[in-house]
């Protein structure tokens, strides 16, 4: 059928009330947020935003209510999307940005692709990546992979994707969202090493929408972790106060989880596969550490300091 872009929506959504399909990739994908509230009536009140991609550029794509359920678990980052019956809303101004891993790439903000059950009811196709055709001109998924030794060197709050061996995981913390509120986050603290420093990398994992896998990090497993941010004390000028934490974006992968995934192809996670293999596992066991309570950032040494 008649395919349109993401550009040529942009430029014509204001004047049609029907649009041509849209093939797009997944670069991008948000935690599920649940939105329901006592006194209003909705059945599955969820909601997720993707960014998704073609030639043209990036846009967000919401997935509304029952079809969370139905498809949040198999829209995964590098997936091919044919979608139909969809809705142009304009884009909620105050939602997080991920950082692309293409700095090129044109970014669609003023819209957002609407996926809803009616009004009208979207059509979402899953395209096999092996009937994906390069004529279709779609990006691939790029990421900002760093090693531990280049972390030192990144200002507060900077974009990146890591890879490391499990040496510490601590046990699941909650911490309370507003200071008198009944919600919780749920994080746990981790350490891995990628080879490249004597330091490893400081990781404050929060849940995401993947338990999954935040219940199985354990040590010695490789961990990867993607849209994660740099949290530095400014105050500070140890190294040992910078830890990376989860962003709304971000996705984490761990052993069994790996294969398939679009970050396989990137060259620093084969240069970490290639240095795993000139580890000892037993050398490594014996530095491994989990559970306990883990109080980060360090108090300091003395009380008159503290």
């Amino acid at each position: 059928s008649k395919l349109t872009s993401l550009g040529q929506l942009e430029m014509t959504w204001r004047s049609r009330l029907h649009f041509h399909p849209l093939l797009v990739r997944v670069l991008h994908k948000s935690r599920l947020r649940y939105y329901g509230k006592p006194e209003k009536k909705v059945d599955m009140p969820y909601q997720a935003y993707f960014e998704v991609a073609d030639g043209s550029g990036m846009m967000s794509m919401v997935l509304w209510n029952s079809l969370c359920p139905e498809w949040y678990n198999s829209l995964k980052v590098g997936t091919v999307l044919l979608l139909e019956q969809y809705a142009i809303k304009t884009s909620y101004p105050f939602k997080t940005q991920p950082t692309p891993g293409d700095s090129q790439m044109k970014r669609f903000a003023t819209i957002e692709i609407s996926l809803n059950v009616r009004d009208p009811p979207t059509k979402i196709s899953i395209i096999p990546e092996e009937k994906v055709k390069p004529e279709w001109g779609l990006p691939e998924v790029k990421y900002r992979f760093i090693t531990r030794s280049e972390l030192d060197d990144l200002p507060n709050n900077h974009s990146c994707d890591v890879i490391g061996l499990v040496t510490f995981v601590g046990r699941a913390e909650r911490a309370r969202k507003r200071e008198h509120g009944e919600d919780f986050w749920l994080y746990r603290w981790a350490h891995a090493i990628d080879g490249t420093s004597d330091q490893p990398f400081i990781l404050e994992l929060f849940a995401t929408s993947q338990p999954d896998v935040f219940e199985n990090i354990h040590p010695m497993t490789y961990l990867v972790c993607t849209q994660m941010r740099v949290v530095r004390d400014p105050t500070e000028n140890s190294s040992s106060t910078t830890y990376l934490t989860t962003s709304n974006e971000s996705q984490i992968f761990i052993t069994g989880w790996h294969k398939g995934q679009p970050y396989t192809k990137d060259t620093k996670v084969k240069n970490f596969i290639q240095w795993t293999k000139t580890q000892s596992e037993a050398d490594q066991m014996k530095k491994t550490v989990i559970g306990g309570y883990y109080p980060f950032p360090r108090p300091p040494n003395n009380f008159l300091k503290y």
